[in-house]
C-alpha cells in the first residue's frame, strides 16, 4: 500500500517553503528592531518589564562589552546553568512535582544531560516519560531550552555587529541581548505556539500517569534479571527469558505543549517523550506536524534578513538565505528520492512501494521527509520518524546536513554565524584567485579572520572524527553497538556528529547511556558549541576595529547569484573533503551492499 501522494507531498513542501520565505522579511525585521533596542510591536507591553529586569539584576542597558567581556559573560552564564541543572537532576527524587517518584539521574547521565541542554543540543540518553519528573522537565529542561536558544542568538547578533559597525571597540551587551531574545522573541511566540498545539491535541497537564485497562491481555518475553539488574544467562550464554502478561497500559501525562513549542521554536529538539515528535501526545495531526516544522525553520531563516537589515543591505541577507534554501531543497529532493524508491530487496519479495519503515502513516512520506530534513538542516534534533530506519542513502542525507555544520538553516544563531564563516572563506578563496585582498561588507579579511573562520567551520568535524575513531577502537565504545558493519559505523558517526554539531537527534541502535558515551558525548557537545562560538566572537572583535573600505570596481559582489553558487560550492567541497571517507565506509557501502542483494 502506498502511503503517499507525490502531488500532495510536493504541494505541502512548496507551501511551507513559500510561507517561511514570505515571513522571513517580517520576522527578520522584527528581530532586528528587538536587538537594536528600537520600538517594536511588543514594546508597550514588555518594555516596562525589560527595564525592571535590568534594574533588579543591575544590568546597564547602555553599557557595552568588547569581545572578551562578551565571551566571558556568555561562558559564566552557561557554566552556572550547567551546574544548577546537574544538581537538580541528581536530586530529582527529593524535589516536588514528581508524581511517579522518579529517582535522580546517575552522575554521568546528569552531566551529559546538563551539558546537552545548556549547549542547545538536547541529546537525550534517557527516556523522558520514565526518567524525568515534571519539575525537571519544566524548571530545568524547558527553561534551558529558552536560555540556550537566546544565548546562541546573542552570539550571532554580536558577530553581525562586528561585521557592520564602522571602526568600533564593542559588540553590545550579552545580558541585554539575552534578555531581549527571551522576552520579546522566544517567550511570546512559544506561548502562542503552545496554545496552537493544545488545539491540535497536544497534552498539557500535571496529572499523574494513567493506567488504562486493555481490551484483551497481551504477552511478551523479557530477560530475567539478577539483583544487580543484569540479564541471567544459561550455560550456553544466552539470556533466560520469562513470559510477561500485560493487562493494562500506563499512559504518561505532563505539561507537553509548553515544552513542544520551545523545542521547535528554539531549535532545541528535547522531546518530552522518548518517541519525540512521532508520539501522538507531542505531534497528533498532520497540521501539528507542519506547524512544528515551521517553528523549527522560522528563527534561523529570519535571522538572515536580520543580518541584511543590520548591514544596511538586505540583498546580503537574501543571498545567504538563497544559499541555504538551495542546499535545503537539494537535501529534501535527495531524501524523498531515496525513500520513495525504497529497498529493492523488499521489492523482489513482491511488495512494491516506498520505504515506510519507522515512519508514521498519518504524516506519510512527504511529512516525514520534510521533518527529517528540517530537523537536521537546523540544529533541532526533534524527529517524527526513526532515522535508523531510513534507506542507506536516505539516512546519509540528514547525516550530511549535520556534518556540514547545520548551516542550512542551522540552529538559532549558530547556523547563521557558521554560514557567515563559510562566506568569509569563500571571499578569501575568491580573492586569491583574482589577486586582490579579500573584503566582506567593507571589512578586509586577513589572517585572524581566516583562522577564526576555519575553527568555526571545522572544529566540530574534527572532534567528530576523533571521537568516532576512539569509539571504534575501545571495547567501551564497541560494546554499545547493536549493529556491526557499515550500519554500525553509521550509528556511531551519526551520534557524535549530532552531539558535536549540537543537533541532538540519534540514529538509534546505539546504547548511548553508558559512562563512555555520556562522557565522550559531553566533551563533543562542549567543544562543538563553545569552540566555534568563541572563534566567532574573537573574529567579531577583530572585524569591529577595522575601518570600512568603500566598494570599488574590484570588489567581489557578495549579494549576487555567482557568489551564492560559489558559497554553496565551498560548503559542499569542505564537507566532502572532511567527511567523504567516513561516509564511504558507512552509508555508501551499505547502499552498495543493499543493491547487491545482501
Amino acid at each position: 500500500m502506498q502511503y503517499t501522494n507525490i502531488t500532495f507531498d510536493i504541494a505541502q513542501i512548496l507551501a511551507l517553503l513559500v510561507v517561511v520565505t514570505l515571513l522571513v522579511r517580517h520576522f527578520g525585521g522584527y528581530m532586528k528592531r528587538v536587538y537594536q533596542g528600537e520600538r517594536n510591536l511588543l514594546s508597550p507591553v514588555l518594555g516596562p518589564l525589560e527595564r525592571v529586569v535590568y534594574r533588579i539584576s543591575g544590568i546597564g542597558s547602555d553599557a557595552e562589552m568588547n569581545w572578551k567581556q562578551y565571551a566571558v559573560s556568555m561562558l559564566i552564564f552557561n557554566f552556572v546553568g550547567m551546574v544548577v541543572m546537574f544538581a537538580i537532576l541528581m536530586l530529582q527524587g527529593y524535589l516536588p512535582l514528581n508524581p511517579s517518584k522518579f529517582p535522580g539521574f546517575s552522575w554521568h547521565l546528569a552531566i551529559n544531560t546538563a551539558i546537552s541542554f545548556v549547549t542547545n543540543t538536547n541529546w537525550q540518553a534517557y527516556s523522558g516519560e520514565s526518567a524525568a519528573s515534571y519539575f525537571s522537565q519544566i524548571l530545568v529542561l524547558m527553561v534551558h531550552q529558552f536560555l540556550s536558544a537566546a544565548s546562541g542568538m546573542a552570539i550571532v547578533i554580536a558577530f553581525i555587529r562586528g561585521i557592520v559597525r564602522r571602526k568600533a571597540e564593542t559588540l553590545g551587551n550579552f545580558w541585554v541581548d539575552l534578555t531581549r531574545g527571551v522576552l520579546y522573541i522566544l517567550l511570546p511566540i512559544a506561548f502562542i505556539s503552545a496554545l496552537v498545539l493544545v488545539s491540535q491535541g497536544v497534552i498539557q497537564n500535571f496529572s499523574p500517569y494513567k493506567s488504562i485497562q486493555l481490551l484483551e491481555p497481551t504477552s511478551y518475553e523479557k530477560p530475567k534479571l539478577d539483583e544487580k539488574g543484569e540479564a541471567i544467562k544459561d550455560a550456553s550464554g544466552k539470556p533466560i527469558t520469562e513470559k510477561v502478561i500485560v493487562k493494562e497500559q500506563t499512559l504518561p501525562m505532563g505539561p507537553v505543549a509548553s515544552q513542544e513549542a520551545i523545542k521547535g521554536f528554539g531549535t532545541n529538539g528535547g522531546g518530552f517523550f522518548n518517541a519525540n515528535s512521532s508520539h501522538p501526545f507531542e505531534n497528533p495531526t498532520p497540521f501539528s506536524n507542519v506547524f512544528e516544522i515551521f517553528l523549527i525553520l522560522i528563527i534561523p531563516a529570519g535571522l538572515t534578513y536580520t543580518f541584511g537589515r543590520m548591514a544596511g543591505n538586505t540583498r546580503q541577507g537574501w543571498a545567504i538565505y538563497t544559499a541555504m534554501m538551495l542546499l535545503f531543497v537539494l537535501a529534501i529532493g535527495a531524501l524523498y528520492w531515496a525513500e520513495y524508491n525504497g529497498n529493492p530487496l523488499i521489492h523482489r519479495l513482491g511488495v512494491p512501494g516506498i520505504n515506510m519503515e519507522g515512519k508514521e502513516v498519518r504524516f506519510g512520506l512527504g511529512g516525514s521527509v520534510l521533518f527529517s530534513a528540517s530537523t537536521t538542516a537546523t540544529s533541532c534534533g526533534a524527529v517524527n520518524n526513526m532515522h535508523d530506519s531510513l534507506t542507506p542513502l536516505g539516512g546519509m542525507v540528514p547525516m550530511v546536513l549535520i556534518l556540514l555544520g547545520e548551516v542550512v538553516f542551522g540552529g538559532v544563531g549558530s547556523g547563521l554565524y557558521t554560514m557567515l564563516a563559510f562566506a568569509i572563506i569563500a571571499v578569501f578563496a575568491a580573492g586569491l584567485m583574482i589577486g586582490r585582498t579579500p573584503e566582506y561588507l567593507g571589512k578586509k579579511i586577513e589572517v585572524t579572520e581566516m583562522w577564526m573562520s576555519v575553527i568555526t567551520v571545522l572544529a566540530a568535524g574534527v572532534f567528530v572524527l576523533i571521537f568516532v575513531s576512539i569509539a571504534l577502537l575501545v571495547p567501551a565504545g564497541l560494546s554499545s553497538m547493536s549493529n556491526s558493519g557499515p550500519h554500525g559505523l553509521s550509528e556511531v558517526l551519526y551520534a557524535f556528529a549530532s552531539q558535536a554539531n549540537n543537533n541532538g537527534s540519534a540514529f538509534a541502535g546505539l546504547n548511548g547511556n553508558t559512562v563512555f558515551y555520556n562522557l565522550t558525548g559531553s566533551l563533543a557537545m562542549l567543544a562543538g558549541r563553545f569552540a566555534p562560538a568563541l572563534a566567532v566572537l574573537a573574529m567579531a572583535g577583530s572585524l569591529v576595529k577595522k575601518k570600512f573600505v568603500p566598494p570599488s570596481l574590484g570588489t567581489l559582489p557578495t549579494d549576487k547569484l555567482p557568489f551564492i553558487i560559489w558559497l554553496v560550492s565551498v560548503v559542499l567541497i569542505v564537507g566532502a573533503l572532511t567527511f567523504f571517507p567516513a561516509l564511504a565506509l558507512g552509508p555508501i557501502v551499505e547502499h552498495m551492499i543493499m543493491q547487491g542483494g545482501i
